[in-house]
């Protein structure tokens, strides 16, 4: 009830400081308050106050829209970890192989790494608690791993090769999460830079790798945003403006009770006169729908791949006394040429169940991207329809863009589905691949280490071989996974592909797990294409 009480407490602050409440909103305050104390001292059965609240606060919020939602404690924890750039723990990336937990790699220079923890190692005790064996959940595990910096950890560890278990001591420290996956010249004078999420490192580690890259030559860029679902709006801003121009518009904010902020370009980016690529997918939302609709609107660069998501509404987040957290929608934001981004939303669709009408249109909204590839829009630009009341200009060149509905690149690329099939999607949800690759680094890490001094002569001569096939055959009979050949034929150069990027990024890191994998992504090569056969040049003649 205190919760309750407390977040009625902020909402009446808030409205009395903009002068907004009247009579109606206190008697509807006011009858929530009633409501509440009525059933905490009059019900039948004792109840849950705090899950009661909980409940209360949650289906407030589903009647407004799909992005306003509540998170307790534990879930902002969770939330906030990967954009605030680190956490404090080993620093090791892990996979979990049949109830062991497998290093895959130390972080460079961090803690797990000083005391001689490497890839190949398992974790088979914490504290000289048993953590392997014992179908301990991966969550469960973390939390054992992870502790304030400077804390202690004992660790156990099975070494191949090592009769013996061998005991480290670790210290924990903080372990950075990056925002970039990769970064590396993918032909010579073009760069390729992939983003994951808008952090608060993002800018910082996006300028040392263009700087880098620049340093080898680049002099055009791929910047890859598939699959980017936002982060922070600062982060977003500050990327845009290592493209744009002082003072141009970056993006604008404006609701009903929020007055429109402006962001400007400051002009000091590192890069704003080079040609650029931007590569975006269903997937890329919020922060990277900004960067790519000002990229867009000032035809600065060139747009790759499919219409992006269609988030276009702005969070504020609310901070409650427990560490919840409510994050409520104050305004829309728009692209410099006054597009609204936000994909539709309606939540008076539910006449059957009119109290629960949010939820209903929340699924919905939720299940738009299968939707969008049952009708089509995925493998075929033409399914894809905006009214002629979205349509607006570009800044420079007065091309024509529509808002309303997620960016719509300049050169649509289709889903890729010719090498997919329920075969491939059976091995991949079981694990299988991942399963065959961690075995053949067990047993082979040694020889492609010496026989691989540097990544490039891995990616030109290394080829999967028929054994490591015949392992992974066997390894889906034994998972019940029927054989189907026609099915593992089509799918053969894409599971080649995956094995190959996997074992890369064992003996190296991401950056060379998409040097491999980004020779079959198709929207990575209509991007080289686009910059190589001029087609730049003919949709941006600057």
């Amino acid at each position: 009830m205190k919760k309750l009480l407390i977040f009625i407490i902020c909402i009446c602050g808030s409205m009395a400081s903009m002068q907004a409440q009247n009579t109606g909103n206190a008697a509807a305050i006011r009858k929530l308050q009633m409501a509440e104390f009525a059933i905490a001292n009059l019900y039948v059965d004792s109840v849950d106050e705090n899950k009661l609240v909980e409940e209360a606060i949650i289906r407030m919020l589903a009647q407004l829209d799909p992005h306003s939602t509540y998170n307790n404690a534990e879930e902002v924890k969770k939330m906030n970890e990967p954009l605030q750039g680190n956490f404090e723990g080993i620093g090791v990336q892990f996979q979990m192989i049949e109830d062991t937990l497998l290093i895959i790699q130390p972080v460079s220079n961090g803690p797990s790494e000083k005391v001689g923890i490497l890839a190949g190692d398992r974790i088979v005790a914490v504290n000289d608690s048993a953590i392997a064996g014992v179908k301990m959940s991966t969550e469960d595990i973390m939390t054992r791993l992870r502790g304030p910096k400077d804390s202690e950890v004992k660790l156990t560890i099975v070494r191949r090769g090592v009769d013996d278990p061998l005991y480290f001591t670790v210290k924990r420290d903080k372990i950075p999460i990056l925002s970039l996956d990769a970064s590396y010249m993918i032909q010579p004078k073009i760069g390729y830079i992939r983003i994951n999420r808008f952090g608060a490192t993002t800018a910082e580690e996006f300028t040392a790798a263009l700087k880098e890259l620049q340093k080898q030559g680049m002099k055009d860029l791929i910047l890859d945003l598939q699959g980017n679902g936002g982060g922070y709006l600062n982060a977003a801003i500050d990327l845009a403006n290592e493209f744009l121009q002082q003072k141009e518009l970056i993006v604008y904010t404006e609701g009903r009770a929020a007055q429109r902020s402006n962001f400007y370009a400051k002009g000091t980016g590192n890069f704003k006169n080079g040609r650029l690529v931007v590569l975006v997918d269903e997937y890329s939302a919020s922060a990277s729908e900004i960067v790519t609709g000002a990229i867009q609107d000032w035809d600065r660069g060139v747009v790759v791949g499919r219409r992006t998501f269609g988030k276009g509404l702005v969070q504020r987040p609310i901070d409650l006394p427990d560490g919840s957290m409510i994050r409520l929608t104050i305004a829309r934001y728009y692209t410099p040429s006054g597009r609204c981004i936000q994909k539709p939303y309606d939540h008076t669709a539910n006449l059957d169940n009119p109290r629960l009408q949010g939820e209903d249109t929340q699924e919905k909204y939720n299940m738009d991207l299968i939707e969008r590839f049952n009708r089509g829009e995925m493998m075929h630009a033409d399914s894809i329809h905006f009214p002629d009341s979205l349509k607006n200009s570009t800044k420079k060149l007065k091309r024509t863009v529509y808002g309303g509905g997620g960016i719509m690149p300049d050169y649509f690329v289709p889903i890729d589905t010719t090498q997919y099939t329920d075969y491939h999607r059976n091995l991949v949800a079981k694990g299988v691949v991942i399963k065959a690759t961690t075995k053949y680094i067990e047993s082979h890490r040694k020889e492609l280490q010496e026989q691989y001094k540097k990544f490039d002569s891995f990616n030109n001569k290394f080829e999967i071989d028929e054994q490591m096939l015949a392992d992974i055959r066997a390894a889906a009979d034994k998972e019940k996974i029927e054989f189907n050949e026609e099915q593992y034929n089509k799918s053969l150069p894409l599971i080649k592909t995956q094995l190959k990027a996997l074992i890369a990024r064992d003996l190296w890191d991401m950056n060379e797990y998409f040097q491999v994998i980004n020779t079959t992504n198709n929207s990575v090569q209509q991007a080289l294409k686009v910059l190589n056969e001029k087609i730049y040049e003919k949709k941006l003649p600057l």
